[in-house]
This record gives structure tokens, C-alpha cells and sequence, in this order.
């Protein structure tokens, strides 16, 4: 691995708001970033604005004010967003920042000078949203393929890059360097292009129909093509051309875009850095587009899910983990509230948030808050050692490859063996021997190694989440948890004090209805409140803290679950309705609340003493549970 990584994204165009496009591009960014500062790389992470062009003159007409007022709100709304979504960008760049202008305008020069720029005459189909030209072939059923509108036809005399001249190198360098643009599909695409003849570049734009842009510095009367003025970005913002910072990162860097944007970054740019003398890029990075009901999501159409909004309804790292686990970097994913709910209840509640609840809780209960010593492991400790070496070196290779989904995928293989772990070594059992001790100190502090592994390894993807993990450990300088940290296993330091938090990921309840349905909820959908009791009435209901030990499906039920609990000095079985809300697998380790005075009763043939309570709404159950750690057995008031 280069111990220095370079990362980049677009600079958003800033015609309009944030959306969870440009979100989902950035935290790639973020993760990639993190990931590698974990690793021990200097790091350079860069984003900002890209704010010249007609589109731009456009919006900020439409809004009444002038182009750098409509620039300045629209990329103040970029740069907030990012804290709010733990992005660690290091440099926010603006196209309109002075020492940018100064850049592009440098290269222009050099460029004219050495007769790589030259004047003439085109006509031809202009996009306004593109800021592009199209050629007649290139258009579908005569409209723009992204927009869906109409371009207009322009005859102009402009300034031409002569792009052309750098094909034959441009295609010999592609097939020289398989991984320059990836994935491969993409490496494709730039080749189909350069299969036709390059046409050269129109990079100006006449003052008399816009004024919004960089002036060309040999002739005054036109700014420059939007494009090649922001691609420049990628090299203003470490300091082209002459700065340490410079040299260090641009042979190591990495472009990250949308597919939409393939074109001209995988062919104006690296013909404009041939141009200048510089070497291409290491990689360009190319990932598909978020879909909402089977169409792009874009800012144009008006289809747009608003990253905050998910972000403040259902936590960031939440947000974050969905984003990287539901689209396969490089293709197209379609995005529904419904599946990201889904998607949270499964794998973050059920599977990372109930293993971390069960092993601190039990950690806490039988070890006296603190992480036991290791001993030497017996054959099915050493298959929990394993599989966490097998995952970190996964997660690695996966990563590597952009392959983000299957690094998580990989965490979750670590995460669903632990869980298996519990339920086949059975804690709460071997805490009733006292000549078990140490294996059960054996058993916990195992577990609590997997939680520190698996901490680090989310920590990119859910920093939030990582970092609450560690310090339940006792971990409290956290930036000491990295991936070399976690290739030796036993890195708990024995003694360390628990420190319990609250819980990770609650369960989420998806309701369907739009917010006018549920403003029209009958007398039937919520039940009425029962006919009032006494103090003395309620309490002859014993309500205690209980212990899930085992949990087993009823045969020939689909709702029923047969439950063995720990009520502090017995042991029963309990039946409950609840298996269309959690699995067997998911319930040993978890404290409920039961009914403890309940007459028994036969269900399904098994007899049932007591009840377990839950909250019952929508179509689903929800067991109630503690947001810190009782006594089992104890009283509920």
C-alpha cells in the first residue's frame, strides 16, 4: 500500500441543493480517507464548488440576485453539509477563489503559447443544463440523453483546444494502464469514445451571451468553458505548480465521479494535463447513479431525497452504513425509505447492536465490569480468531478494490460468528458453576476482542458508531484503534473498566401511509384506553427484569417463540407471539420485561409461565427493554 493516498471529488456544480447524490460521493470519499489515514498514509482529501457557467448566470437570474451571491449561498450549503455527515474533507475549494482564477488562468496561457489553443467557428446542438455541445448523433429522439430537453442550435467563433491531438496517446495510455479508469466498464466506454474521431475542445465562451466566468487572458472578450476551468481544481487545491504539497500528492492521485461525468474527466482532462506537461492522474474512479422509482436522481428532474432529512430521521451512521452496503460501487442502486429501514432493523439492530448489547451486558454481569484475562483458546475459540483474520484480510482486499459492499459484507461474516459464539458456548449457563469461571472468562473476553475488531473495521464506514464501541470497551484514545492495531489479536488490556452505553440502534417502525393518511386515523386503528383500576388492582401484577436464555421456534407457529429466561433465582419457560419480529438468534442475552405472577398456561402444548411485554403498533412488536443495565429479577415500578 502507498503510504500516500490522494482522494477527490467532483466539485459540486452549484445550480441547485445538495442532494443525496452528491452526499453518497463525498462519503465514499470520507471513507476511502479515513480508511487509509487508519492505515498510516498521509492523507489529502479534497471537495468544494465548481461556480462559473451558464447554468449558473441562469439560476442566480432567476433568483434576482447576481451570480456570486446565488454562489456564495449555494456553496455555503455544501460546505455545511459536510460536517454534518463526518466528512474529514482537508481543503474546500471554490472555482471562484482567487488563487484558483490565477491557476486556470496560467494554464491557459502556457497553453496558447505553445499553439495547443487556436480561434474559430463551430455550430452545432447546445445543452445549457450540459453546457456542452452534442453532435446530432449523439442526441436521443433529438433531445439531450441526461436533460430530456431540446438543445438549442449555436453557431459561434470561439477558442478551440486542440484535444485531437492527443488521441492517439490518450488510447495508447488507456491500454497501458487497465486500472487508470475503473471499473473496467468504464475503461470501456472512454475507449468506445476515442474509437471515433476526437473532435477538438471549445473552451470559450463570448462575453456578448455571458460574462459569468474566468476571461481568457489573451483576448478579453470571452471567459472560459466551465469545464476547463473546474477540472483544474484538482490540482489548485494542492498547490500546482510549485509546492511541496504538490509533488507529494498528485503522482498518487484519485478522482472520484458519477458516471454522468465520465467524458470529461476520463478524456478532456488527462488531454489538458498531457497539454501542460503533467502526468495523468493514478485513477478514476467511477460509480452509477442513485435511483428513485426506476429514474436517475437528479436535481433537473426534481426526484431528489435530501441527505439531512434522512440524516436527522434516522442517525448518520445509519445513513452512511446504507449508502456503502446497498450499491455495488460502479453500478446503478435504487433508493426507497422503506428498504433503508430494512435494511437498519436487519443488520445494525439485530445483528452489530444486539451482539454489542449482549456481550457488554453479560460482560458487565459475570466479569464485574471489566475485560477478563485472555487464556490459551480451545478449538472453537480459535475458529472466532480465525474468522476475524480471514475478515480483516477480506475487508482489506475488498476495499482495495472499491468493492465497499463486500467489506461490509465481510465485517457481517465476523458480526453473525459472534453471535453464533453466544448462542453455541452459552454464558449464562457457565456463570452458574463456579468451576467454570474461567472459561467463561475465556468466552467473554473473546467476545470482547471480536467487538474491538469489528469496531475498527467499521469505524471508516460508521465513525460515530466505531468510536461508541471502543469506549464501552474502556478504550478512550480511540485514534490508537487502527487497522494495525487489530492484526494481533489479544489487544484488550485485562482489568480495563466496561463502560456500558446506550443502544446502538434501536428498531425502527416504517409506516407506509403518506402523512395525510396518517392525519386520518379512525377510532378503530388505535385502541381505546381500558376502563381505569385501582392503585391496589395494579399492584397485584408482578413486573420483573428477566434474562433471555434460549430461544426457540414453536413448531407449526408462525408467531410463537419458546423462551427459557433467568428470573435472578429460577429459570422458566415462557411462550411468546413474537417470532414475526425477532429471531431466535437474536433474543439470548437481551433483558425483557414479564409479567412474572401470571397464572401458567398451555400454549401449543408447552406450558407457559408468565408473559413478556411489548409495545404492539402498526403490524409490528417491539419488546420493551432498559436504556441502562438492571438486575435480573429485579422489580419493575
Amino acid at each position: 500500500m502507498d503510504k500516500i493516498f490522494y482522494i477527490t471529488t467532483p466539485i459540486y456544480y452549484v445550480n441547485a441543493s445538495p442532494h443525496i447524490g452528491h452526499a453518497y460521493t463525498t462519503i465514499v470519499a470520507d471513507v476511502m480517507a479515513r480508511y487509509y489515514r487508519m492505515n498510516g498514509c498521509q492523507t489529502f482529501f479534497l471537495t468544494g464548488t465548481d461556480e462559473h457557467g451558464d447554468k449558473i448566470a441562469e439560476a442566480a437570474a432567476k433568483a434576482g440576485i447576481t451570480p456570486k451571491e446565488y454562489t456564495d449561498q449555494i456553496s455555503a450549503q455544501f460546505r455545511a453539509l459536510w460536517p454534518e455527515l463526518s466528512v474529514t474533507n482537508d481543503y474546500f475549494i471554490r472555482t471562484t477563489d482567487e488563487n484558483h482564477v490565477k491557476t486556470v488562468t496560467a494554464i491557459l496561457q502556457k497553453v496558447y503559447d505553445q499553439g495547443d489553443i487556436y480561434f474559430g467557428s463551430y455550430e452545432g446542438y447546445y445543452c445549457v443544463g450540459c453546457e456542452r455541445f452534442y453532435m446530432e448523433k449523439e442526441l436521443v429522439d433529438g433531445k439531450c440523453p441526461d436533460h430530456q430537453t431540446a438543445p438549442e442550435f449555436r453557431k459561434e467563433s470561439n477558442y478551440f483546444f486542440k484535444m485531437s491531438k492527443y488521441q492517439d496517446w490518450l488510447v495508447q495510455y488507456i491500454q497501458d494502464n487497465p486500472d487508470f479508469i475503473r471499473p473496467e466498464r468504464y475503461r470501456n466506454e472512454a475507449l468506445a469514445f476515442l474509437r471515433e474521431p476526437l473532435e477538438d475542445l471549445c473552451i470559450s465562451r463570448p462575453k456578448t451571451r455571458l460574462t459569468w466566468g474566468i476571461s481568457l487572458p489573451f483576448d478579453d472578450n470571452y471567459v472560459t468553458y466551465v469545464w476547463f476551468d473546474a477540472l483544474i481544481n484538482y490540482i489548485t487545491g494542492i498547490g500546482y505548480p510549485d509546492t511541496d504539497l504538490f509533488r507529494s500528492f498528485w503522482p498518487v492521485s484519485q478522482h472520484l465521479i458519477a458516471k454522468d461525468i465520465l467524458k470529461p474527466h476520463g478524456i478532456y482532462w488527462p488531454t489538458m494535463l498531457k497539454a501542460i506537461g503533467l502526468e495523468p492522474y493514478h485513477h478514476l474512479n467511477v460509480h452509477g447513479y442513485w435511483n428513485v422509482e426506476q429514474s436517475k436522481m437528479s436535481k433537473s428532474i426534481g426526484n431528489v431525497v435530501k441527505p439531512l432529512d434522512l440524516k436527522d430521521k434516522y442517525g448518520l451512521d445509519s445513513f452512511r452504513y446504507f449508502l456503502l452496503r446497498d450499491m455495488v460501487f460502479g453500478l446503478d442502486s435504487s433508493f426507497s425509505e422503506e428498504g433503508f429501514v430494512q435494511r437498519v432493523n436487519s443488520d445494525l439492530a439485530n445483528d452489530l447492536g444486539n451482539l454489542v448489547s449482549r456481550v457488554i451486558s453479560m460482560s458487565m454481569k459475570f466479569c464485574g465490569g471489566r475485560v477478563p484475562p485472555p487464556s490459551a483458546p480451545e478449538a472453537i475459540d480459535q475458529a472466532l480468531m480465525e474468522t476475524a483474520a480471514r475478515v480483516i484480510h477480506e475487508a482489506r482486499v475488498s476495499f482495495e478494490e472499491l468493492a465497499f459492499h463486500k467489506t461490509l459484507m465481510s465485517i457481517w461474516e465476523l458480526i453473525s460468528a459472534g453471535n453464533k459464539y453466544i448462542v453455541e458456548q452459552e454464558p449464562w449457563g457457565l456463570a452458574k458453576d463456579p468451576a467454570k469461571n474461567e472459561r467463561l472468562s475465556v468466552i467473554l473476553y473473546n467476545l470482547l476482542e471480536a467487538l474491538r475488531t469489528i469496531a475498527v473495521l467499521i469505524t471508516p464506514f460508521m465513525p460515530g458508531t466505531g468510536e461508541k464501541i471502543l469506549r464501552q470497551l474502556g478504550i478512550e484514545n480511540t485514534d490508537n484503534q487502527n487497522y494495525a492495531s487489530i492484526e494481533k489479536w489479544w489487544g484488550l488490556t485485562s482489568g480495563s473498566v466496561l463502560k456500558p452505553g446506550e443502544t446502538l440502534f434501536p428498531r425502527i417502525e416504517f409506516k407506509k401511509e403518506t402523512a395525510t393518511a396518517a392525519t386520518q386515523k379512525t377510532q378503530n386503528d388505535i385502541p381505546p384506553v381500558k376502563p381505569e383500576i385501582t392503585y391496589d388492582d395494579f399492584e397485584k401484577v408482578d413486573l420483573r427484569v428477566a434474562m433471555i436464555l434460549k430461544a426457540e421456534a414453536v413448531p407449526k407457529s408462525n408467531k410463537l417463540l419458546k423462551l427459557l429466561i433467568d428470573m435472578g433465582t429460577e429459570e422458566r419457560t415462557i411462550v411468546a407471539g413474537i417470532s414475526k419480529a425477532y429471531k431466535p438468534e437474536e433474543l439470548p442475552g437481551k433483558k425483557v420485561v414479564i409479567v412474572a405472577n401470571l397464572a401458567p398456561a398451555k400454549l401449543m402444548g408447552i406450558e407457559s409461565h408468565g408473559m413478556i411485554l411489548a409495545a404492539d403498533s402498526a403490524d409490528t412488536l417491539t419488546v420493551l427493554s432498559f436504556d441502562r443495565e438492571p438486575e435480573t429479577g429485579g422489580r419493575v415500578r
